[in-house]
């Protein structure tokens, strides 16, 4: 069961990753912003538009899944692992910067992740 979850958490992280990326490059590529038909056809007009819709579906089905086994508490925090990852990929892709500030907030997710992983551990050896 533990090779399930670490696997579905994974490929959660994956696909929001991959879609949440997709969608920058979207937007990125559709600019300037305009609210115009013009400007609708030029967002899917380019292949990320696309993409974002299989991140999103694969996030969504992957979750689905998840949520059927996972514990809903330490699930819904890892989920917010994307933050993290989206973080990473983004200095990567888009060559945005690390500050402090995005540093100490990312370590504190995974803190809480790490903190509720021991507590449903400890939950689950008593019971």
């Amino acid at each position: 069961m533990k090779k399930f979850y670490i696997i579905g958490f994974i490929l959660l992280l994956f696909f929001d990753t991959f879609g949440q990326t997709s969608f920058k490059l979207t937007a990125l590529s559709a600019l300037p912003f305009e609210v115009s038909f013009d400007w609708l056809v030029r967002v899917f007009s380019y292949g990320w538009a696309y993409l974002i819709i299989l991140g999103y579906t694969g996030a969504f089905i992957t979750w689905m899944i998840l949520l059927k086994k996972a514990p809903v508490g330490p699930a819904f925090a890892a989920s917010h692992l994307q933050v993290v990852t989206v973080m990473l990929v983004s200095v990567i892709i888009f060559d945005e910067k690390i500050t402090f500030t995005r540093m100490l907030g990312g370590l504190c997710i995974i803190i809480g992740i790490v903190f509720l992983a021991i507590a449903e551990q400890k939950l689950q050896r008593k019971s």
